[in-house]
């Protein structure tokens, strides 16, 4: 688990950096420091005294398709190929308070035979046991989070929210912060579908 969170915030912030002006990333840059808090081998133990964590691997665009991107990257030599976007509505309530960008992820991870994981990252910390949610085509599948990040909480839904997310036109994903803050971000579902077939191809 800590080191899925470490790669989804890793590879959103490469990501980011890498291609500012594309669609699935025009909130870019994500804020570094993200990654330096997650327990992994790579990111300093105390950002504030430590150097600073080695460079997130550079990812390669595959192709760009409506609102996604596909993307692979090879983080420790591993290689990872993900279908990403950014929200293309956010509000809160209390309005307009601050938050890093939001990101959508498809990921998978050939070498652990993991296909098409969904992961969000919120732009905010969660309180410790907090639940999120995805809501589409009049279902609702919970997810459960860790730091900034959320993941299908139901493992055995994920196929069947995928194939959903194939099928539908937006979905709207809703989470509230350690400090209070409800969120509400819509994701369009343009491009999803040939985004992730072409993460298919690469990541066979």
């Amino acid at each position: 688990m800590l080191y899925r969170q470490f790669l989804t915030v890793t590879l959103a912030a490469a990501t980011a950096a890498a291609f500012p002006g594309s669609g699935a990333n025009a909130q870019a840059p994500a804020a570094p420091s993200q990654s330096a808090k997650k327990p992994a081998p790579a990111a300093a133990a105390a950002p504030a005294a430590a150097p600073a964590a080695p460079a997130a691997p550079q990812p390669t665009l595959l192709g760009q398709f409506g609102e996604w991107g596909a993307y692979t990257a090879s983080p420790g030599g591993k290689k990872v190929c993900f279908a990403l976007a950014k929200p293309a509505s956010s509000k809160t309530t209390p309005p307009n308070r601050p938050r890093d960008p939001a990101y959508m992820f498809i990921s998978s991870r050939p070498s652990e035979k993991v296909r098409e994981e969904v992961s969000i990252i919120f732009g905010y910390g969660f309180k410790p046991n907090a639940d999120a949610s995805v809501e589409i085509g009049g279902a609702n599948y919970a997810m459960y989070t860790q730091s900034d990040g959320a993941w299908v909480k139901n493992a055995a839904e994920e196929t069947r929210l995928v194939d959903a997310m194939r099928k539908g036109a937006d979905l709207t994903v809703k989470g509230t912060s350690a400090k209070g803050t409800a969120s509400v971000d819509v994701y369009s579902l343009r491009g999803l579908p040939e985004a992730l077939n072409r993460v298919g191809q690469e990541c066979k």
